[in-house]
């Protein structure tokens, strides 16, 4: 795609051109067009620059670029609020200095050193085309290139490497330490059909030129490239690949200036030795290497207690890296453990391995038996990990998983499964659920399991705060797949329910899901829902049974806010007027747009096409009834116009106004109505005449305008306005089908001028001007002083917004809700949005069909997940509402619809509980378990555990509840918990 050179944006000096800043929305349109152009050409080692969030939230709000929607800003920056002002000034130069460490290492091979950053937070990635403009624009700096890699096993994911990979290395001999920066990804090469291949290092970057006979090396950014010239033409062909030990070795011991064949490396975790690092092509992904890594370097000591080098050897302890950012809000460490240490912690594991970290699983698989005193170890975070931790103690304390992972699982691992990770997920994750059982309360690190995480996973790479629900959703999905007894799936095709019985159907569709999906997980975590679809139009019923592995329940909230939306008439049939609506603060605009229809008395042949007007455009329509109004914001100005409900395809005609006199520039608000096939501009004129024809000044609208013109507020005259507003439409009815005086007995006083989507290119039109079809007109009117002396242009000016601010209203008392009310709201019939449309079999199209969802098989384990997070359009947010949810006796009979007993009891109790706590960049997960074996409460927050009360477990933190079934007694009152449908 050819992006085009902005007009206005350069000229002519004596040297050739010089580029020029652009207007905010042309700057706008360029970014987006070669952002888009890169994400659809991703690959391995294109360049991105790191970008200051405060710099470029301010380019944001300058030229009104979505700050949620920029793609490269993977997570959005909490409570930025970009307003409608019209005022906001151009940045100035790019400034990266506050996230850039000041007084770099000249030793240190990158460009710059950032200091700790929060990704989405701190800075954003924009494609190097995008960077190359900014910086002719603006100037500025320091560049920071990084590069894109994949990560990951199966599933490859494309990711910028801010950071490489730092490693803390100790030489045992004299104590040093240094930092030890590698990429996860080196270069490699293959050149044909000659030439010396030793000359391309693993460093070395796509960039090769060839002028000189002997190589030259260079250094360029990120990279290093090598410049040299042979008689015979050959090609280069250069790959990334996974960094691995050797190359560690390597660059240790050319730092070191020792031989790779006489040093150790040791992995050092918690302060001891774990592993010792063999030099082979294992990647350093494999080898559980992971950011802030301690390692120890070792020289080998002959008879008389001399190195190679001819020195002692000393071995010393090694201090884990502090990490300057903590999720709990204070200084913690990278592995998660305390700063103290034991001088000879070395010493005392020179020949061992702590079983700590030992958790790849292996093929003879020997049933365990919990400890006196198993599950109540905690896990150690390793850096931002409170996430993993959170969930992995809640499938660790339910009961069904437990007894299965300390049994012998190994025959049900299938490796065979293309959708799972050939049962290696399985397998870590069955170590670490046997470590926590049979460890005691010694704390746990669970750094295999968070590097086969990484691999299957590679969203949760990396130390970045993530969601605990994501998680568990995936673990479970992937746990299912790694222990599916079925090695073949079989094709099935399913049939519509044709007016069959529910459980007819219901039980078909759970057959034909067992023979795909038959495991642990399914027999004790999957339950079966009915969805319901309508057609709106021929009524069609569409009735499937789906599985579901949790439930994801919206949270209703009961605040409100007033907002204040000017109504248009679109057939000129009345005078603007501004209407103060309360609806729901958690709505959408199907909300907004229902309060306004019975506040302006909307008749039943017209519809509300809600809009928002910026720099007297129309920035946007708001078509989706399904938007949250969170979206919409105080400062904004929303406008909505009545237009005519017709089966025929209408013309939408968008009027904006222009003042001849000022240079041309917009003002006033744009009119919008309907037109029916118009061919000629005739059409048009006649259409913009009877929308501005409320607006004639006549004796009638003398009082109502001077009172308007006075004091210029759209909000004052609202009492003249509903006096007079019966009255006009009246007689525009009356006068219906006629034209408006002066069409027929004079040229029209004002001109037209038709542009292209965007506004631009104006091109006049008279009435004889032949229209093409189109779905959308845009017409600028050019007003002069014969439009003022006709029409009363205060009724289109001064726009009041959707909330004026006022005095700071008093935090009111925080909202409850119970756990009921959020899953009638999940159970709600709603229609589907216009991007998730149903095809109707009947209509042959797409409809935006209505849904219906209830329950019809409960499975043992129930998850719930309380939907906390909200997203709108300029940020995130968080939902502190307090949710009352049972501890015992969940009874979920009445929302069950299938009437089968064989399913077993409906009553739950809870058993387990993922709290998030803060907010959405400084938050922190833990977990409140019950223990299988004395029924008690206890708190998991990291590696601290510790004993709670049942009445201390019910707060506002929490985030995804675990319940399981209780059985019914004989005599049918519900007793003990469930113990599945499988012996384990």
């Amino acid at each position: 795609m050819t992006i085009p050179d902005s007009s206005g944006c350069h000229y002519m000096m004596e040297n050739g051109f010089i580029e020029l800043p652009c207007k905010p929305e042309e700057e706008r349109r360029i970014v987006q067009e070669l952002t888009t152009k890169a994400e659809a050409n991703l690959q391995e080692g294109n360049l991105y620059y790191v970008i200051s969030s405060r710099w470029f939230i301010a380019w944001q709000k300058y030229t009104r670029l979505m700050v949620d929607t920029y793609p490269f800003n993977h997570h959005s920056v909490e409570s930025v609020h970009v307003t409608s002002s019209n005022t906001e000034n151009r940045p100035g130069p790019i400034d990266n200095s506050d996230i850039v460490v000041n007084g770099r290492d000249a030793k240190d091979d990158d460009p710059e050193i950032l200091r700790h950053l929060e990704e989405g937070r701190d800075y954003v990635l924009v494609p190097q085309e995008v960077w190359d403009k900014l910086l002719k624009w603006y100037k500025g700096g320091p560049s920071l290139p990084r590069k894109m890699i994949s990560v990951g096993d199966q599933q490859k994911h494309f990711s910028v490497e801010v950071y490489p990979l730092c490693l803390k290395l100790t030489d045992s001999r004299d104590q040093s330490e240094v930092v030890v920066k590698l990429s996860k990804k080196a270069v490699s090469q293959t050149l044909a059909p000659d030439g010396n291949n030793s000359l391309l290092g693993p460093s070395c970057c796509s960039r090769i030129c060839y002028r000189y006979a002997k190589p030259i090396i260079i250094q360029e950014n990120l990279f290093t490239s090598v410049e040299f010239e042979f008689a015979q033409s050959f090609e280069v062909h250069l790959s990334l690949d996974e960094a691995s030990v050797r190359e560690l070795y390597e660059k240790v011991c050319r730092l070191k200036g020792l031989d790779t064949e006489k040093v150790h490396i040791w992995d050092c975790f918690n302060k001891q030795k774990q592993t010792i690092l063999i030099s082979s092509n294992q990647t350093l992904e494999e080898s559980n290497l992971q950011m802030d890594q301690d390692i120890l370097l070792e020289v080998p000591i002959d008879e008389f207690g001399m190195d190679s080098t001819g020195n002692g050897l000393a071995l010393v302890p090694v201090e884990p890296r502090r990490s300057p950012i903590s999720i709990a809000g204070g200084p913690t460490m990278t592995n998660g453990y305390s700063t103290s240490y034991s001088s000879d912690i070395y010493q005392r594991s020179t020949f061992t391995s702590s079983y700590g970290d030992m958790e790849d699983g292996n093929e003879n698989l020997k049933p365990v038996r919990r400890g006196d005193r198993g599950g109540l170890a905690g896990l150690q975070n390793l850096g931002n990990t409170c996430f993993m931790n959170s969930s992995i103690q809640c499938l660790a304390h339910t009961q069904h998983l437990v007894e299965y992972f300390l049994q012998d699982y190994s025959d049900e691992i299938n490796r065979q499964n293309p959708l799972g990770m050939h049962g290696e997920l399985a397998l870590s994750f069955g170590e670490l659920l046997r470590k926590l059982w049979s460890s005691g309360r010694n704390p746990v690190a669970p750094r295999a399991f968070k590097g086969k995480l990484a691999r299957f996973a590679p969203q949760f790479s990396g130390y970045n705060q993530h969601d605990s629900q994501e998680l568990l959703a995936f673990l479970l999905d992937g746990l299912h797949e790694d222990l599916n007894r079925v090695k073949q799936k079989p094709y099935i095709e399913t049939k519509d329910f044709d007016g069959r019985p529910d459980k007819e159907v219901a039980d078909e569709f759970w057959r034909y899901h067992k023979a795909r999906n038959d495991s642990v997980i399914v027999d004790i975590c999957q339950g079966q829902y009915k969805s319901t679809l309508v057609c709106p139009v021929c009524d069609k019923i569409s009735i499937t049974f789906d599985p579901f592995m949790y439930l994801s329940l919206p949270l209703p909230s009961t605040a409100t806010r007033t907002m204040t939306i000017t109504v248009f008439y679109g057939d000129g049939s009345g005078l603007p007027m501004p209407f103060i609506v309360t609806v729901l603060k958690q709505g959408c605009c199907k909300d907004l747009i229902h309060a306004l229809a019975t506040a302006c008395c909307l008749r039943n042949d017209e519809y509300l096409l809600l809009a928002e007007v910026y720099e007297h455009r129309i920035y946007r329509y708001l078509e989706n009834p399904s938007e949250p109004l969170a979206d919409i914001k105080d400062e904004e100005h929303i406008v909505a116009y009545r237009l005519t409900k017709t089966e025929a395809d209408l013309t939408r005609l968008e009027i904006s106004h222009r003042y001849q006199e000022s240079e041309r520039k917009l003002f006033l608000t744009p009119l919008v109505t309907v037109l029916e096939n118009p061919q000629y501009g005739s059409d048009i004129y006649h259409a913009v005449e009877k929308m501005l024809f409320p607006l004639r000044r006549t004796a009638f609208f003398t009082s109502a305008t001077q009172s308007g013109e006075e004091n210029g507020s759209a909000l004052t005259m609202m009492e003249e306005q509903m006096k007079s507003c019966d009255q006009l439409e009246h007689m525009i009815k009356s006068t219906d089908g006629i034209e408006p005086e002066g069409i027929s007995s004079r040229e029209l006083s004002f001109r037209l001028c038709v542009t292209d989507d965007k506004g631009y290119g104006c091109r006049p039109i008279t009435k004889d001007s032949p229209v093409r079809p189109a779905r959308l007109i845009k017409v600028v009117l050019d007003w002069t002083g014969k439009e003022h002396d006709l029409y009363a242009a205060s009724y289109l000016k001064d726009l009041p917004v959707v909330h004026k601010s006022g005095v700071i209203a008093k935090k009111t008392k925080q909202e409850a809700i119970s756990l009921f009310s959020c899953l009638d709201a999940f159970l709600k019939e709603e229609p589907l949005g216009p991007d998730d449309m149903w095809y109707c079999p009947r209509c042959k199209e797409h409809r935006q069909a209505s849904k219906k969802l209830d329950l019809w098989r409960l499975p043992d384990v129930l998850v719930f997940h309380l939907k906390r997070f909200s997203y709108s359009r300029w940020q995130k947010n968080k939902l502190d509402t307090f949710v009352n949810f049972p501890i015992q006796n969940l009874d979920l009979s009445r929302y069950v619809k299938s009437n089968d007993a064989s399913e077993g009891s409906h009553v739950y109790e809870l058993y387990a509980i993922s709290n998030h706590y803060g907010g959405l960049g400084g938050g922190h997960y833990s977990a409140y378990c019950k223990l299988i074996d004395d029924r008690s409460w206890y708190h998991f927050d990291d590696s601290h555990v510790s004993a709670v009360s049942e009445s201390e477990i019910k707060t506002s933190a929490a985030y995804v509840l675990f319940y399981q079934r209780v059985k019914p007694k004989s005599n049918g009152a519900v007793g003990e918990p469930s113990e599945g449908h499988r012996a384990f």
